[in-house]
């Protein structure tokens, strides 16, 4: 692995060097791939859309970022930012590149999670889409517009996670093939309208079963917290070390995601049926309800604690896109006929 990781550092440093007057877009475009923004971003707005298109986005986040955190449990992918330092091939030449506030990630670097969610999750997005615009237009060079553009966003996510130094071409092209295979298979499987003891039994499973994975390998006498150490000596800037990449994030972000679908669909069986212009009206209500609920700052001791609020906040998350505030727009416009 030594000859492809030395290629992937020199091809971060020639995309740093030739696109460096994009740094911007490439930040914003890997933010746009984080996994929370599937259940911040994609899933309130396909759900105004769809409704059963964004109930099978947060599924899709959900089970594709769990899987991945197995395989980086499993797989042992380095990232290139520490690995320039640990390698020991470039004590006498450094590369010419710098990292970014997202490039220390604490987590295994194979497969790419911003990959692998990203393709899974827009998979449910463009194939919907597509399906639409040829139910109307019947036009095949309409429909397969979409697909394009899925293209574009999975080549683009790529390449910003190669330029920040988080991850190698090849463990993007792992993320974003398995993905893909990911969106194809959960799109069949989505549960809507199942009863709250289906998402609660997942959600607990996927949580005790990542933790007796985690701790069978401890057992083994393998130190999953290997990757967390590494981080910490190599990144520039020891703020840019955040809690929230952590691997146990991503599990009780997902797992909390799934109890919350289950308690919305539970709390309102089928959503509210709403006009285009009250959903449109939600989804902008939703998208600052969210963007607030994740500003929340949450204590990083103890780490139980964290992880437990954590929990919380994604819970609270299909809450307010399903539940509350359709419900308050339902009843705002409701009252306003009636006056």
């Amino acid at each position: 692995m030594e000859a492809v990781h030395t290629e992937g550092i020199l091809m971060a440093e020639t995309l740093q060097q030739m696109t460096s007057s994009y740094e911007k877009f490439w930040l914003v475009v890997t933010h746009i791939g984080d996994p929370k923004a599937a259940f911040l971003l994609v899933f309130p707005f396909t759900y105004f859309i769809s409704r059963p298109a964004g109930v099978t986005v947060v599924w899709a986040a959900a089970i594709s970022e769990w899987l991945n955190l197995v395989f980086k449990w499993m797989l042992f992918g380095e990232r290139p930012f520490w690995w320039i330092g640990e390698s020991g091939l470039f004590v006498n030449k450094q590369p010419n590149v710098r990292q970014f506030s997202s490039t220390c990630e604490t987590g295994p670097g194979s497969p790419s999670g911003h990959a692998m969610v990203t393709a899974a999750v827009w998979w449910i997005v463009v194939s919907s889409l597509g399906s639409y615009l040829y139910s109307r237009t019947r036009s095949m060079l309409l429909s397969a517009a979409p697909f394009l553009l899925y293209v574009v966003l999975l080549v683009a996510v790529g390449i910003s996670r190669i330029f920040i130094l988080a991850h190698f071409p090849h463990q993007v092209i792992a993320g974003s093939i398995t993905g893909f295979i990911l969106g194809v298979i959960l799109s069949r499987t989505a549960p809507e309208r199942r009863p709250l003891l289906f998402f609660f039994s997942f959600s607990i499973g996927l949580l005790l079963s990542a933790l007796m994975l985690h701790t069978g390998l401890q057992q083994l006498g393998i130190d999953l917290s290997w990757s967390i150490h590494l981080a910490k000596k190599w990144c520039s800037h020891g703020e840019w070390i955040r809690l929230d990449t952590a691997p146990f994030s991503s599990l009780t972000r997902d797992c909390g995601a799934l109890l919350g679908l289950g308690l919305a669909q539970y709390w309102k069986p089928g959503g509210w049926s709403l006009p285009w212009a009250p959903r449109a009206l939600s989804l902008a209500i939703s998208s600052m309800g969210l963007y607030h609920v994740n500003r929340l700052p949450l204590p990083v001791r103890p780490q139980g604690l964290f992880y437990g609020l954590f929990f919380v906040k994604f819970v609270i998350v299909p809450q307010i896109v399903i539940v509350l505030v359709p419900g308050l727009v339902h009843l705002f416009t409701n009252k306003k006929k009636k006056d």
